[in-house]
């Protein structure tokens, strides 16, 4: 699938953009245009029932695999630089081969989802077409009015079955074996999805970890400069 895309910048040098589960390419609001004042042209993708984008014909075709084939299909080999957070971190893992970029940032990648009742579960995803702006920023008291109201707009077309389509993927891991380009493995503070143990695992592998201090799953908008900060050396 052909994914809509929004482009900050422009040259030679591109960055890749993938976000996560119920958002769209606004997530990266101020990251886009602060790499594109970097010198990149910034590429920001829209992941198949998500945004702008086309959706599956039902929740079989929401899977990992799905994902990363939009993305190959989208987006040019070779750039220099590619992010992904959450479900985007997963994409990004699925498709890193294909699209080759230099350097891969992972931010809070969902590479394990938990299984059983305290697990994943689609439903608690599903949910969020019902939350109001007071509920969501309950959730992210660090966020500015401008992203709780993209927040709610995003859900609003956000295609709920891409949750059902990632429920057979529970409790399977999904981390790479080894990092394929050198990576970047950015975590918030703690991580919902990769604890402690599984941080140290993935560092013996060859990924280099750091953890934003205080900051929430979507680290881009809870604490923008500690998004920045912790990409130096890597941008």
């Amino acid at each position: 699938m052909q994914l809509h895309t929004t482009t900050w910048g422009t040259g030679d040098r591109v960055a890749l953009l993938v976000h996560g589960i119920m958002s769209d390419h606004r997530t990266w609001r101020r990251v886009g245009p602060a790499l594109a004042e970097r010198g990149y042209r910034v590429v920001a993708v829209d992941l198949r029932g998500h945004g702008a984008s086309g959706r599956a014909d039902g929740p079989s075709g929401y899977g990992p695999r799905d994902y990363a084939d939009d993305l190959v299909e989208t987006l040019p080999a070779g750039a220099e630089l590619a992010i992904g957070h959450s479900l985007g971190g997963l994409t990004l893992a699925s498709a890193v081969e294909r699209l080759a970029p230099r350097r891969a940032v992972y931010v809070d990648p969902a590479w394990h989802l938990p299984a059983g009742r305290n697990g994943f579960r689609a439903e608690l995803f599903t949910h969020a077409k019902s939350l109001t702006r007071e509920h969501v920023r309950e959730f992210n008291p660090h966020w500015a009015e401008e992203d709780l109201d993209i927040e709610l707009e995003t859900v609003r077309l956000w295609d709920e079955r891409s949750a059902h389509g990632l429920s057979p993927f529970a409790g399977k891991e999904l981390a790479p074996g080894h990092p394929v380009v050198p990576s970047l493995l950015m975590l918030a503070d703690p991580s919902m999805l990769v604890t402690p143990e599984r941080a140290k695992a993935l560092q013996e592998r060859g990924f280099h970890v750091r953890t934003v201090a205080g900051a929430g799953h979507t680290i881009q908008r809870d604490d923008f400069d500690g998004f920045m900060n912790a990409l130096d050396g890597w941008i």
